[in-house]
């Protein structure tokens, strides 16, 4: 069996602060620490987190008066801050820049008058906190006939933002269908759907045609791990995604000659090695890494933690 080894994949600089970000604030402040839904969209990273000490949490009331809390790289809404302001809450801010990107053009869209269409999946923690900016004018859609059932009060002033993790062609349809029904309709100045999320899933429609299975490591919620698997299943190819090895099973990969194997953005590399491990002693597999695109986006801590770092240097100086 050959494996082909997709790359990008796994860990975006986003997912790569949030982790640091509640790895920094474990170690100034100690546990427990809350932390305002899943840090991302991953077991084995939410499990390492419990095990050291952090609470996730899905309401404020769960957060002790004067604890600390982070938010995580999904982002939250106005009204999150503001009730975790009441409740006297020292909080951190680990939302993706990516995704603040989107609050701005829906605050910036609101303000301007425009309706705002949202494409994106309901429910999802980065879709709740962007709708949260503006929710008197903000509509969601999650499919072409969705755009076929919309009612819009003034078409001429009418706009559009993405979820960050969607898949670039469903969002490619649906955008389609709004620029047909709505041909006034603005966007944003820069593609909404992240770098990371567009770096993957090239890097699978690239490779896709030479595997016989894809394997994408990512967990059930994660978004842009999803969307992995049905590219891959959209191009006729059998796709599985699964948290880790232990969810691996046999009859998958036999008669398989080769094996695409990715990870979505929340996914560590800790998991994608696991499973290579398992197919080079189930099937001899041979590992062969290929490069689509290279990634050097990095992100900095919040400036919560990088204030508290900064005065604890300042100290040790003097």
């Amino acid at each position: 069996m050959r494996v082909l080894l997709a790359n990008p994949r796994g860990f975006c600089a986003g997912v790569n602060m949030a982790i640091e970000s509640l790895d920094k604030a474990i170690e100034l402040f100690g546990t427990p620490i809350y932390v305002y839904h899943e840090i991302v969209h991953n077991r084995y990273v939410v499990d390492r987190f419990k095990a050291q000490g952090a609470i996730f949490v899905d309401f404020l009331e769960q957060v002790p008066p004067g604890a600390t809390l982070l938010f995580s790289a999904h982002g939250v809404s106005p009204e999150i801050r503001k009730l975790s302001a009441e409740r006297n809450l020292r909080t951190i801010d680990a939302t993706c820049p990516l995704v603040t990107k989107v609050h701005l053009e829906a605050i910036k869209f609101a303000k301007e008058g425009y309706t705002i269409v949202l494409v994106g999946h309901e429910g999802h923690d980065e879709v709740i906190g962007t709708m949260g900016e503006a929710p008197d004018r903000i509509r969601l859609v999650e499919s072409e006939e969705d755009v076929l059932n919309l009612k819009i009060d003034d078409e001429a002033k009418i706009a559009y933002l993405t979820q960050t993790t969607l898949s670039l062609d469903d969002a490619g349809k649906i955008i389609g269908a709004l620029k047909k029904r709505f041909p006034h309709i603005v966007g944003p100045k820069k593609d909404d759907i992240c770098y990371a999320t567009q770096n993957r899933q090239e890097a699978v429609r690239t490779l896709v045609p030479e595997a016989d299975v894809v394997l994408v490591l990512g967990s059930q919620n994660s978004s842009n791990s999803q969307r992995l698997r049905e590219l891959a299943e959209s191009r006729g190819t059998r796709s599985y995604l699964v948290d880790g090895a232990e969810d691996l099973q046999h009859e998958w990969f036999e008669g398989a000659e080769s094996v695409l194997v990715t990870a979505g953005a929340s996914a560590p590399e800790a998991v994608v090695e696991e499973c290579i491990t398992y197919l080079q002693r189930e099937f001899q597999a041979s590992v062969e890494p290929r490069t689509v695109r290279e990634e050097d986006v990095s992100f900095p801590l919040p400036r919560e933690l990088r204030v508290i770092e900064r005065d604890q240097l300042r100290s040790i100086k003097e």
